[in-house]
């Protein structure tokens, strides 16, 4: 049962909370990791990261794993204070938010942004802003993932201190999302390249969807797995891990691909050398069926974990659904964007990757 929001949780929550944030934060400066250069930014100059998310992921899971075998805590507790949790993490963001804007303004030399104050804080004021050398636009993606990782598992905790058990369904549930978070973390370098990184600026759209939205709205499934005790048929999870596996494939190789293709225009992809429209749109692999497959995949997957939660309610699906109207507007928009950017270049490419994201039908 989640905690009322009384002053007692409210204050646990936030102490939980902040601490993950320092942790992170300092893991950012000490942990291992590569230090590699993003793409050139508007002004010419090219920030360096150090690459050590995937090592702030492994030590978090071990930490965390030690914690609860020795009983030290349990993720539960995350479980039971997931609303005293979601109201800090709503007063962090617009505190974050403000901060940014503050900051940002006075590197401009005090000069509002385009828009005023509240563009300034909805869009951001600056592209890379920085604490200690720390990208914080690249390092919100950590709380953000990390801790929607452990409110997943909470779940399961919480399930088992209900019913004793751990169902198939949680278990399909609890893998799927490890492997995903596991491979986004392995993959970091490729967000160096993702327009988020490159072009977006850093205000509150992104700071709520960082460390709110994707946390607590992204593990919903999780609340209708507890007490879901139904055995799933036979034939269930082997389709859902094919559906899983599919939509992996899918995502990652497209993502892979034209990162591979980026880096260097040389590089093979499916054993042929990679091949490109005008050299510059890649047709090769998944890029020359569709030109938004990653979006597909990434459907793919998000169902797969939805489907663990079988038909008792739409609340779960809801993720998985908005997704699709996200992602499909989002290739109709991109598609607009390109034909200008690309005039006749576009129209070329188009005759070789024929569909947006559903071969035959979009």
């Amino acid at each position: 049962m989640a905690s009322a929001l009384d002053p007692v949780a409210l204050l646990k929550a936030a102490g939980i909370f902040l601490a993950f944030i320092a942790f992170l934060f300092v893991g950012a400066l000490v942990f291992p990791g590569k230090n590699e250069l993003g793409v050139a930014l508007p002004d010419g100059t090219r920030q360096k990261y150090k690459l050590n998310g995937f090592s702030s992921f492994l030590i978090v899971t071990a930490l965390t794993a030690l914690g609860c075998y020795t009983a030290l805590f349990s993720l539960a507790s995350l479980h039971h204070l997931f609303w005293p949790l979601l109201v800090v993490v709503n007063l962090f963001a617009f505190s974050f938010t403000l901060y940014l804007v503050l900051t940002g303004r006075r590197k401009l030399g005090g000069r509002p942004g385009v828009g005023g104050f509240i563009s300034d804080s909805f869009y951001g004021v600056e592209i890379n802003p920085n604490l200690f050398g720390v990208d914080l636009k690249m390092f919100s993606y950590r709380p953000s993932l990390i801790g929607l990782g452990l409110l997943n598992v909470s779940f399961a905790f919480a399930q088992y201190e209900a019913h004793g058990l751990i169902t198939t369904r949680m278990w399909l549930f609890q893998i799927f999302y490890f492997i995903y978070l596991t491979n986004y973390f392995q993959f970091e370098y490729g967000m160096l390249y993702t327009w988020d990184i490159i072009a977006e600026k850093f205000g509150w759209m992104l700071v709520w969807g960082d460390y709110a939205l994707v946390p607590f709205f992204y593990s919903v499934p999780g609340w209708f797995l507890i007490d879901n005790l139904d055995p799933m048929p036979s034939w269930e999870p082997p389709v859902l891990c094919a559906l899983f596996a599919l939509g992996f494939w899918i995502f990652r190789g497209t993502n892979e691909q034209k990162h591979r293709y980026k880096v260097n225009p040389q590089t093979h992809i499916w054993g042929k050398p990679a091949q490109a429209v005008g050299g510059r749109l890649l047709v090769s692999g998944f890029w020359g069926i569709g030109r938004k497959l990653n979006y597909t995949g990434e459907l793919c997957i998000y169902f797969s974990w939805t489907l663990t939660t079988g038909f008792h309610s739409i609340v779960p699906y809801l993720l998985p659904l908005w997704l699709f109207c996200l992602f499909t507007h989002r290739a109709w928009r991109d598609d607009q964007r390109c034909r200008a950017k690309y005039g006749p270049l576009w129209v070329e490419y188009c005759a070789h990757a024929k569909f947006k994201m559903f071969p035959f039908i979009y």
